[in-house]
C-alpha cells in the first residue's frame, strides 16, 4: 500500500493526509476485521482447509465493502470502480483473508 501511495488516501477518511496516520487507521481496521472473523465464524474454523476458504471469502467480502464501497462513499468518489489499483487491492485482501483464516484456525485449535 505504501508503494502505491494509498496510505494518505486512507488517512483522508479521518481528515488527514499523513501516510503514518493512514497506516494506523488501516491497522486498526484490519484488527477489527480480524476479530470479526474469529467472533462470527469461530465454530466453522475447524480445519486449515475451511480456514483458508473462509478467509479467502472474508477477504474478498471486505475488498468489496472497504475499497469498493465504504471508502469511496466516505470520500465522495464513485463506488465499485475496479481498475489496476483495485485489482492489486483485491490480491492484498485475499492474501490478508487467507493468512487471517489460517492463523485463526491455529489460535482456535490451541484453545480447544
Amino acid at each position: 500500500m505504501a508503494m502505491m501511495d494509498m496510505l494518505p488516501m486512507i488517512a483522508m477518511m479521518v481528515g488527514s493526509t499523513s501516510a503514518g496516520v493512514g497506516l494506523v487507521v488501516h491497522l486498526v481496521i484490519s484488527i477489527l476485521i480480524g476479530l470479526g472473523l474469529t467472533s462470527l465464524l469461530s465454530g466453522a474454523l475447524s480445519s486449515y482447509g475451511r480456514g483458508a476458504i473462509l478467509g479467502l471469502l472474508y477477504g474478498g467480502l471486505w475488498w468489496v465493502l472497504g475499497p469498493l464501497l465504504i471508502m469511496p462513499l466516505m470520500m465522495g468518489m464513485p463506488v465499485f470502480v475496479v481498475d489496476a489499483a483495485g485489482l492489486w487491492s483485491l490480491m492484498g485482501h485475499l492474501i490478508y483473508g487467507l493468512v487471517l483464516g489460517l492463523t485463526a484456525v491455529a489460535v482456535l485449535n490451541r484453545r480447544r
